[in-house]
């Protein structure tokens, strides 16, 4: 080989090496992305993976990822994390754009971190709790009639939201005893963003009037019992916590339009918007809220609920963690819906021409002026419901203190208002009844008693009623009136002014194997309240109608039993006015250890006080000459209650230490076994003051309810196969029950005194998915329970304020009312490509209506339907239909259809000497059908 040869191979191969080397950088490319939700906020340590190579990346707090040294040409992503579906994205290299991917929430996921029920956020998998949430997108496809109806999703959760949006009922696990009818949440805590909506509770006053859910909220995280006992606010039976938005890294938002009719194509209209990004220099922002009109979903002659709210936070983080400021405008108004009239205890039938569907028997709306006082009124109209106000603004820290030390603090200042201008009680009243005439608080309302209608002014019936004093029927002297009766209702008014302070402040340490927190609870409150009720004429009817009443006989003036609306006995039925102040302090701490890497154990110990102070004022009737016009002839002002000046004192400490014990075994890496103790406390609420000790010194304090929990738990999260159940036991303590009863003697209206009693309740909870295809998800989740009395009395009154015949009666080992042995819903939801569909039965078993297991409420069962489509990358469009076939379900059970009748009074005994007696239940709630247009930008 001669030299040029040699030169020019060796040049070749130069050459060639050179190309090679410039061939292979060129072709070295890398691809930058970030991974987000739904609602846009980053997903940190997500994994990202290249198709058919090793090349992985997590992504950053921000959601960020780079995967670099990639050749040119198509390739797949396959994205994952915990909590989210799986998604595979392809691309093509070289490319300069950064690419977005979005996950979907995945349903039911057991590795979602939670942050309700315990001091740290931890997967599901891992706590010691029964937890349960649901995610921003599982709400989207919802739409809720009300706080209480959305919880209703939650699996083992009892709720009646029968009544509406408020007055609503929600417990878990045989913990409700002392949860009546007006005290709904009483053992639980209802939250937004790990504070208690409200800290107090009395009748008429509970969180649900303070709570309203929209695209401001993120997630609901809901945990039943357990370690509520350390980690709640006096609130041993769960913890129903409400999220709101997060931090979003790009400007966007969601505008949306949801427009419904119910029962008789009654309209219903919610906007709603959201908006967030960034404002640079790490600050966020999020601001949002709704307005609805809504015509309810019963027969009533006004806008049953209007208003809404406007939520606000602003997010500023450092290297050390965040600060967060937000604020709330909640301005509301809504009413609540009254029973409806009964026959046939073995099978409820609805009787006078009323419907299960539609009947209401609401007042209708009229505009009075009713004396508060001896020289002050307040308007009051039944078309106004209750008017909720709630003004609050708060702060969040998080921050990062170095040597694995970390605290938060929540703090936040809310004023409340809460004015009620309703309808109280439907019964029938019949014209032979001298109720019916002597409620009016007049001196001798016998003998020709005219009724006219009070928006025309004619006469609808005349009544001579003087044989009613010897036992004979009344009889008409010129028309009648519709069932030959009156409506027994009651104008309710109540207004209550609440000024709160809610403070958490945890220190955190984590050492080795354990994570300690410690920290304080305090919370403040000052309220000021006042409840007076009048009696108001109106028909029987289905629409009732207002008349306006005169007692009319030959030869005397003429004497006004009502006033020109119906109004009558001004304020002379109840009487309630108190001012109190709480002060909550509690101290904890709680570890979690883990033992091995298998084994932890979560302990929890709490020492709570609590300080009730306050001032009951006495009541007599107004001693002025004329009532309180002065007008002999206006006889419907005569009986009007005020203070007399007096008051009865409360001045009360309740001291008691909570704890709480639980153990996670993981078995295998998607499988886990977990088991907790709890011993927990309820002190007790205002109304323990407010409805008892009528005009008398308070002479003790009120007991505290001890609540034990034992639950054996399951949790497994495989690929296809989602599945929780624990078995539980509830024993409470302790628990003071009373009755509501009207005195025929004094036509006035009263709470029995509060008797102390027990139950137990064993059961099983369950929460299942399985997703046989990717684009198919089942889901199957409930409660099936047997809730037992153990030491169980019932105060008897007989209708009168007089002891002398009043009488103690003993349920034992009875089953508690309102706790339902099964239920449960089954749902199936289809999702594919830009649509989905689902359908859902929800199942409610039989329940007792009161504690004698006189009267049962029979099992029913309804179907909701819904369909989502997406309309190119912004747009949503959706259906839902809930209640689907108008099924009739009873909820709740009020007794005898007789004016201040209770559930109570029904044993087996009146049952035989009525067989054909009447009573009230209250019916769920009709179909309704609404579409929603959602825009994301």
């Amino acid at each position: 080989m001669n030299f040029f040869e040699k030169f020019m191979m060796k040049n070749v191969f130069f050459v060639s090496f050179v190309l090679l080397l410039s061939n292979t950088a060129i072709a070295q490319h890398h691809v930058q992305g970030k991974v987000l939700n739904k609602q846009q906020q980053p997903i940190a340590s997500a994994l990202v993976k290249i198709a058919n190579s090793q090349k992985t990346a997590l992504t950053n707090e921000n959601g960020m990822f780079v995967i670099e040294n990639l050749p040119t040409g198509t390739t797949t992503l396959h994205i994952s994390s915990l909590g989210y579906k799986a998604i595979e994205k392809g691309i093509t290299l070289p490319s300069s754009s950064i690419v977005t991917v979005e996950l979907e929430t995945a349903y039911q996921n057991l590795n979602t971190v939670v942050v309700t029920g315990t001091f740290a956020p931890r997967k599901q998998m891992e706590t010691s709790t029964s937890v349960s949430v649901l995610s921003q997108e599982a709400l989207s496809k919802l739409t809720p009639r009300g706080t209480a109806d959305l919880i209703g999703n939650v699996s083992g959760t009892f709720t009646d939201a029968s009544a509406g949006e408020v007055y609503t009922k929600v417990y878990t696990r045989g913990v409700s005893a002392a949860a009546e009818d007006d005290l709904g949440w009483y053992y639980t805590s209802l939250q937004e963003d790990g504070l208690p909506v409200s800290l107090i509770q009395h009748s008429y006053y509970s969180p649900d009037l303070f709570y309203r859910s929209d695209l401001t909220t993120q997630r609901l995280e809901a945990v039943r019992g357990g370690s509520a006992s350390v980690t709640a606010m006096n609130a041993p039976g769960g913890i129903y916590n409400f999220i709101s938005q997060d931090k979003r890294e790009g400007f966007g938002g969601q505008l949306q339009i949801t427009s419904g009719i119910q029962g008789k194509n009654n309209a219903y209209q919610k906007y709603e918007f959201l908006l967030n990004g960034a404002l640079g220099n790490d600050w966020f922002y999020n601001v949002g809220g709704h307005y609805r009109k809504d015509e309810g979903a019963r027969e009533v002659d006004f806008t049953f609920s209007k208003g809404g709210q406007v939520k606000l936070n602003f997010i500023k983080e450092n290297d050390r963690g965040f600060f967060k400021f937000y604020a709330k405008v909640l301005d509301d108004r809504t009413n609540r819906w009254n029973g409806v009239t009964a026959n046939n205890w073995n099978n409820p039938t609805a009787v006078y021409g009323q419907s299960f569907r539609h009947t209401s028997q609401l007042l209708p709306s009229f505009s009075a002026t009713i004396p508060t006082s001896a020289t002050s009124t307040s308007s009051f109209d039944p078309s106004q419901g209750v008017h909720a106000k709630d003004l609050l603004v708060g702060m969040n820290l998080d921050q990062k203190l170095g040597n694995d030390w970390s605290v938060k603090n929540n703090v936040k200042f809310s004023s409340k208002s809460a004015n009620w201008q309703t309808t109280i009680s439907n019964a029938f009243v019949s014209i032979d009844n001298p109720l019916a005439y002597f409620i009016t608080g007049a001196g001798f309302p016998i003998g020709n008693v005219v009724f006219r209608d009070a928006n025309n002014g004619q006469v609808v019936a005349g009544v001579n009623n003087s044989a009613i004093l010897v036992g004979g029927p009344a009889a008409y002297t010129q028309g009648s009136l519709p069932n030959n009766a009156l409506l027994g209702g009651a104008a309710w008014y109540k207004n209550t002014e609440t000024t709160e302070i809610m403070d958490r402040l945890v220190f955190r340490k984590k050492a080795d194997a354990h994570d300690i927190n410690l920290g304080i609870d305090y919370g403040f409150s000052d309220m000021e309240h006042f409840t007076n009720s009048s009696f108001v004429f109106a028909t029987y009817e289905n629409n009732p109608r207002n008349l306006v009443v005169t007692l009319e006989n030959p030869g005397s003036p003429v004497f006004a039993l009502s006033d020109a609306n119906g109004v009558s006995n001004y304020g002379g039925l109840f009487f309630e006015k108190a001012d109190a102040t709480l002060h909550q302090t509690a101290v904890f701490v709680n570890d979690v250890w883990k033992i091995t890497p298998d084994l932890s154990v979560d302990a929890g110990l709490r020492y709570e006080h609590i300080f009730h102070k306050g001032n009951k004022h006495n009541a007599a009737p107004l001693q002025q000459d004329g009532g309180f016009d002065g007008d002999a002839t206006t006889d419907y002002d005569n009986g009007v209650l005020v203070t007399t000046g007096a008051t009865n004192s409360f001045d009360f400490d309740y001291n008691y230490f909570s704890y709480s014990l639980g153990l996670n075994y993981k078995l295998q890496a998607n499988t886990s076994l977990f088991s907790r103790y709890s011993k927990g406390n309820k002190a007790p609420e205002f109304d323990y003051y407010f409805n008892n000790f009528s005009n008398v010194a308070i002479p003790k304090k009120g007991e505290v309810q001890e609540v034990h929990q034992i639950e054996l738990g399951l949790k497994h999260n495989a690929q296809q196969v989602r599945f929780a159940g624990t078995v539980f036991y509830s024993l409470l303590k302790n628990i003071g029950n009373t009755n509501f009863e009207f005195n025929g003697d004094t036509n006035t209206v009263f709470y029995t005194p509060t008797q102390f009693n027990s139950s137990n309740t064993l059961g099983v909870e369950f929460e299942a998915a399985y997703q046989p295809f990717s684009f198919l998800t089942l889901q199957w989740n409930g409660v099936y329970q047997k809730a037992t009395s153990e030491d169980w009395t019932v105060y008897n009154a007989n209708g009168t304020v007089d002891e002398s015949d009043d009488s103690v009666q003993n349920f034992n080992d009875k089953n508690l009312p309102f706790n339902p042995e099964l239920m449960f819903d089954v749902k199936a939801l289809y999702e594919q490509n830009q649509w989905y569909a689902f359908a859902t039965y929800h199942y409610m078993g039989k329940r007792y209506g009161n504690i004698a297991n006189a009267f049962e409420l029979p099992s029913y069962g309804t179907f909701d339907v819904g369909a989502g489509l997406s309309i190119e990358k912004h747009w949503n469009l959706s259906v839902n239909v809930v209640n689907l076939l108008n099924s009739d379900g009873l909820a709740n059970f009020f007794g005898p259809n007789s004016f201040g009748g209770n559930a109570n009074q029904v044993n087996a005994d009146y049952i035989a000497n009525n067989p054909n007696g009447n009573f009230i239940v209250v019916p769920i709630l009709p179909r309704g059908i609404f579409t929603k247009l959602n825009y994301t930008f």
